[in-house]
């Protein structure tokens, strides 16, 4: 499955639905369209509807993009994250980090 982007701005507020797997071979270009949105918006929203696979790569990306809301008073949350994927945040003790909705 290729990866995609889905995003809808409004009023400073982004949601990003990033579909199919959030690994090693898409991380970077997820990265970069998100900081990009970032430079305009206030709140970023990922949705992980559509997302069915993440990796320690796609991981690393998301504090990467926490970290840098974080130092520019902007706001990351994630919100419908699979089973799957959920568990990688609790295994790691990130579920404590993410504002997870």
């Amino acid at each position: 499955m290729s990866f995609q982007i889905e995003k809808f701005i409004e009023d400073k507020k982004v949601k990003i639905v990033p579909v199919g797997d959030l690994d090693i071979v898409n991380s970077k270009a997820f990265k970069e369209e998100v900081l990009k949105l970032m430079e305009e918006n206030q709140e970023i929203l990922i949705d992980g509807e559509k997302l069915d696979y993440m990796d320690s790569t796609g991981l690393g990306v998301l504090i990467s993009l926490y970290k840098k809301a974080k130092s520019s008073n902007s706001k990351i949350y994630l919100t419908n994250l699979k089973p799957n994927i959920y568990k990688l945040f609790d295994i790691t003790g990130l579920n404590n980090v993410f504002e997870i909705l």
